[in-house]
């Protein structure tokens, strides 16, 4: 059963925990397009150097960045992304065209990704089992958690 006042269980609040910090996307962002250099980082974010090298460093540790030298002396690393980092990156281009579409009304998009095909890149989230793209109204929750159902915990 559920303990009453804990959350529930949740992959979105535990991604978060790791990748919700302000910059700590942004990172990701410029480290998968080949930025990932510290001063690089630090230019294209406008993170401030100490908070950045906290945010590499719990990105490193979680297996999403992982952290190449590129120069001996004076030492220097490049921040490269992992299979896990670049998984993130269909988060980063559906959170992208989310703000293309309702922050961005009737201004200039920032960046138009391209795809090899030539055309202007949209995402969509589909099913994997038929292909169909997922809507709301036609997805039904499951919740796999002991104790809990969609609404919450259940009675004790």
């Amino acid at each position: 059963m559920a303990a009453t006042g804990e959350p529930r269980p949740c992959s979105i609040a535990d991604t978060l925990a790791l990748v919700g910090e302000k910059y700590s996307l942004l990172v990701v962002r410029e480290v998968c397009l080949g930025n990932g250099r510290f001063d690089q980082l630090v230019r294209n974010i406008g993170a401030p150097r100490d908070i950045l090298a906290t945010r590499l460093r719990r990105l490193v540790d979680a297996g999403i960045l992982t952290k190449v030298p590129y120069s001996e002396r004076p030492q220097r690393f490049e921040y490269r992304p992992t299979r896990a980092g670049l998984e993130l990156e269909p988060v980063l281009l559906t959170l992208k065209e989310w703000g293309d579409r309702h922050l961005r009304r009737g201004g200039g998009l920032p960046m138009v990704l391209k795809h090899s095909c030539g055309d202007e890149f949209v995402p969509v989230v589909t099913c994997r089992a038929c292909g169909d793209e997922a809507r709301h109204a036609e997805l039904t929750p499951h919740p796999q958690a002991p104790g809990w159902t969609v609404g919450g915990p259940t009675a004790a």
